[in-house]
């Protein structure tokens, strides 16, 4: 097997685990990829924190998850990620942050709830935001279009230098050097 295939073979095998295991609610999957702000949820989780939240058929108390913020209240769609410590789904549950003294003002349902926390990623959240910034993502795109034109190098085979021309007679007329000096009045 030749590394463009062995290459291409990764590639693929890497393809398909992302689509069966990471593939995000919005594509079919069933994870959720939160970008964790503020210092509730300390030590374990920081700011700028990338969490993979894995949805699931019931969650309990001690869970950590990521829910939506409940229509009708203040910051009503936001997504925060706090633990469990009591409710229940149809009634709601009663979440806070581990950092903070107090339990969250909201009671998310079952409904509202986005995952269990499943992945986390130290700093990686910080990268995401940044790269999603409108002169960042020009400035990338820039750099993998410069990069692949270098990479590629010249297309084809090296351009064969023009022909030299061959040395070539003037035509002959159909006269004859006869005919041409009577023409000119030197032979008679």
């Amino acid at each position: 097997m030749t590394a463009g295939r062995a290459g291409l073979a990764l590639l693929l095998v890497l393809l398909a685990a992302w689509f069966v295991l990471l593939r995000p609610v919005s594509l079919g999957g069933s994870v959720t990829y939160v970008v964790i702000r503020g210092d509730s949820m300390e030590p374990d989780y920081r700011s700028g924190d990338l969490l993979l939240v894995h949805s699931q058929s019931s969650y309990g108390s001690r869970d950590v998850i990521a829910y939506r913020v409940p229509d009708g209240e203040v910051g009503e769609g936001l997504v925060v990620v706090h633990r469990i410590v009591g409710g229940s789904p149809g009634a709601g549950f009663t979440v806070r942050g581990d950092n903070n003294p107090s339990t969250d003002p909201w009671v998310p349902r079952g409904t509202d709830v986005v995952g269990k926390a499943w992945v986390l990623v130290p700093g990686l959240g910080r990268v995401l935001v940044a790269i999603r910034q409108p002169l960042v993502l020009a400035a990338l795109a820039a750099s993998l279009v410069v990069g692949a034109i270098i990479w590629r190098g010249p297309s084809g085979p090296a351009p064969r230098p023009a022909p030299t021309p061959a040395r070539r007679h003037p035509p002959r007329s159909a006269m004859s050097t006869a005919a041409r000096l009577r023409r000119a009045g030197r032979l008679r």
